[in-house]
């Protein structure tokens, strides 16, 4: 892709800090208990799934898990500041509905190109958590960068986003986030997060726990503990 903007708009970076909301699915400690027969068994298999893993890269050692492990792994999939089999980037959004927004077009996405899954339905567990960031930031929804909105949001090509991906993993100063507004949620804002240094997590209390349904045309969250749902049609 042409780049249609100037090296000269990354000096826009500024710092800012935020409380950023993130989901992961909850079920990985369910799948390994399915195998064992004791406490002894299941910690055995925890620790050898453990060293089955890539190591912690340098800048996220000691960090929480759940800021860690998105920096953990590459993918051969892209994402929308992600080239395939590049770094790991930890993307966050301002507010739990933006997570679940974003959350359920890939619940879609996931059952959609699932040959044996496409006329059934997938219930899954997600933790959603709050983080807070403090860096320098990389705001598209602000001028110049605004001027190009509709190749940030696009929602199959994510070319562009890539292009300034790469150019800000290059960047000096250091730019530790893109933030960005959402392609499946109108105005929801999120945050592509390049450094796990810039992330804290400062209440784990504040955890929440959603049960998500994926169908062919809905996708929907519950929470007891919330007391609330969302839904999403498709």
């Amino acid at each position: 892709m042409r780049r249609a903007w100037e090296t000269a708009w990354l000096h826009h970076a500024k710092p800012a800090q935020r409380d950023l909301w993130r989901g992961v699915e909850a079920q990985h400690q369910v799948a390994t208990m399915r195998l064992v027969d004791t406490v002894d068994e299941q910690l055995a298999l925890e620790e050898i799934i453990e060293a089955s893993k890539p190591p912690i890269p340098m800048g996220a050692r000691g960090a929480h898990y759940l800021i860690f492990t998105p920096f953990r792994y590459s993918s051969p999939w892209p994402s929308r500041f992600r080239r395939a089999d590049a770094p790991g980037l930890w993307y966050g959004a301002d507010d739990a509905q933006i997570v679940c927004a974003e959350m359920a077009y890939w619940r879609w996405r996931f059952l959609q190109d699932s040959d044996g899954l496409r006329g059934d339905q997938v219930i899954t567990e997600h933790t959603l958590f709050k983080a807070s960031f403090a860096g320098t930031e990389l705001d598209l929804t602000a001028a110049p960068w605004d001027a190009l909105r509709s190749s940030w949001r696009d929602p199959e090509d994510y070319s562009a986003c890539h292009a300034l991906a790469d150019a800000v993993r290059g960047a000096t100063p250091v730019i530790d986030a893109i933030r960005y507004e959402s392609a499946r949620r109108e105005n929801g804002m999120c945050a592509a997060v390049f450094h796990a240094g810039a992330l804290t997590i400062r209440e784990l209390n504040a955890q929440q726990t959603w049960i998500c349904k994926t169908t062919a045309k809905t996708v929907f969250f519950t929470s007891k503990a919330n007391g609330g749902s969302m839904a999403f049609d498709f």
